[in-house]
């Protein structure tokens, strides 16, 4: 069993009790999870499994989506609204154009901190077990990049819903926080979904209901989603059979062993390798100095 469950995480549970249930169902090892939502967050979270499991780098640099829920006039020490409060503002009153100028200010490269209680490693440890001893620890800024982001809908004068896309390594407890200092009235973050994980998104997304009756019915198969979609934009090649050895063995393949694709391939090119009817894995063309011409040396493979 190799490929990835796009799987629709529940509030209450961590990313790594999901991979631990899915073991369980699954009765497999080898199984990871592809960016850590939030315990209470919830939303789309990709499992790799088997084989699939090397490609877990490949998805964590991916897009991410979200929707969230910014409640303004209460700072938090964890930025949500699980955390305790540490500062309140009486009487606050966000209009909508206000807002919208303000969400302006945070598309693009922008340098945040990760929220105190986060699962970032400095020295060694994670920032959240600092905070847990009550040890303070100087955190530093880090660029990362919203692409979108927009007001949904302004739920109350103190409280709305704001859509973002954004680059891996992005707290939106942290953005939400931001925006409220940016205003000059604090806020937090008291809901998030994770709606997409490109090229996943939460319309085609499985509870663990949904999951473990499929694997209890041997019908997982219908929604293990094989990890060549993560490829889709690199150009492909076609070995033959007698070649496939040869090159799983860790070969170079040069162009007698191709069916189709060699030509028009660039050096330093990633590409898709299959064989006649199935998806092998990932390989990068390299140039051979002595025989003067490109060749294929496969990096990932996958069956």
């Amino acid at each position: 069993m190799n490929g990835i469950i796009n799987v629709l995480k529940p509030p209450g549970m961590t990313s790594h009790d999901v991979v631990s249930y899915l073991r369980k169902v699954l009765n497999m090892k080898k199984v990871g999870h592809t960016g850590t939502l939030d315990p209470e967050a919830a939303g789309v979270l990709p499992v790799c499994v088997g084989k699939a499991t090397k490609a877990v780098q490949y998805l964590t640099d991916k897009q991410k989506s979200y929707r969230a829920n910014i409640k303004f006039g209460t700072v938090t020490d964890t930025y949500d609204s699980y955390g305790q409060v540490i500062k309140e503002y009486e009487s606050v009153v966000i209009d909508r154009k206000t807002l919208e100028n303000t969400l302006k200010r945070f598309t693009g490269v922008i340098s945040q901190k990760p929220p105190v209680y986060s699962a970032v490693k400095i020295k060694g440890r994670k920032l959240y077990q600092y905070a847990l001893e009550g040890k303070e620890i100087q955190i530093a800024e880090r660029p990362v990049e919203i692409y979108e982001l927009k007001l949904v809908e302004m739920i109350s004068e103190n409280e709305a819903i704001i859509d973002v896309l954004c680059s891996k390594g992005t707290y939106i407890r942290s953005l939400c926080y931001d925006i409220g200092e940016a205003l000059g009235c604090g806020a937090h973050m008291s809901q998030l979904i994770r709606l997409g994980s490109s090229p996943f998104s939460i319309e085609d997304s499985h509870t663990l209901e949904e999951i473990k009756a499929a694997a209890e019915e041997n019908r997982i198969s219908d929604i293990l989603i094989s990890v060549e979609i993560l490829f889709k934009h690199y150009n492909s090649i076609t070995i033959k059979a007698s070649a496939l050895k040869s090159v799983t063995n860790g070969n170079p393949l040069f162009e007698q062993g191709v069916l189709n694709g060699f030509e028009g391939l660039s050096e330093n090119e990633d590409i898709r390798i299959y064989g006649e009817d199935y998806f092998i894995g990932t390989g990068t063309v390299q140039y051979d100095e002595i025989r003067q011409r490109l060749f294929v040396k496969l990096k990932n493979i996958f069956i």
